[in-house]
């Protein structure tokens, strides 16, 4: 019997199981390329792009930025640690909202939504809409107040506590 031997059939094989996979792959990204917009700026020790409200008196730099199709930019902050269970941290959502309030004042055109993305791979795009400007330009405004003293401080959160040398409500 004339034929391919079965070590050179099966490598051929897994060659072409491999080539599928990498073309499949390369399809995936460009198709992600066009939902998620081209990538035009990341935060590299300093290589990032900081966006700027002189007056907001606000700066911050996202961990990217993408370019949708029409033009609009889209902040993404990245974490380390695996999503919540419960969904994302309404401290990551400030901050995803503040990149989106600095991309609007820095290009003039606000971003549909900012994107959150864990370390585990799980995403969320947070809207960014009307509700959620007036949302964090009140929290801003409730934080450039004088500090009204509410805190309930105790030994066990003053332990772990980064502020605990400055504060003057510690336990």
């Amino acid at each position: 019997m004339t034929g391919v031997p079965l070590p050179l059939a099966v490598a051929a094989l897994l060659l072409g199981v491999l080539l599928l996979a990498l073309s499949l792959r390369a399809l995936l990204a460009s198709a992600r390329g066009r939902r998620d917009g081209t990538l035009v700026s990341v935060d590299r020790a300093g290589e990032g792009t900081s966006l700027t409200s002189a007056g907001l008196r606000l700066v911050g730099r996202p961990d990217a930025l993408r370019r949708l199709p029409d033009g609009r930019y889209i902040p993404v902050e990245l974490k380390r640690r695996p999503a919540p269970r419960s969904g994302p941290l309404p401290s990551h959502q400030v901050q995803v909202a503040a990149y989106c309030l600095l991309v609007e004042e820095t290009t003039g055109v606000p971003p549909p939504y900012g994107v959150l993305r864990y370390g585990d791979g799980v995403e969320f795009r947070l809207p960014w809409d009307a509700a959620r400007r007036h949302d964090l330009l009140e929290l801003r405004a409730r934080l450039r107040r004088p500090y009204d003293g509410r805190a309930t401080p105790s030994p066990a959160k003053c332990r772990h506590c980064g502020w605990r040398e400055q504060c003057d409500a510690r336990a």
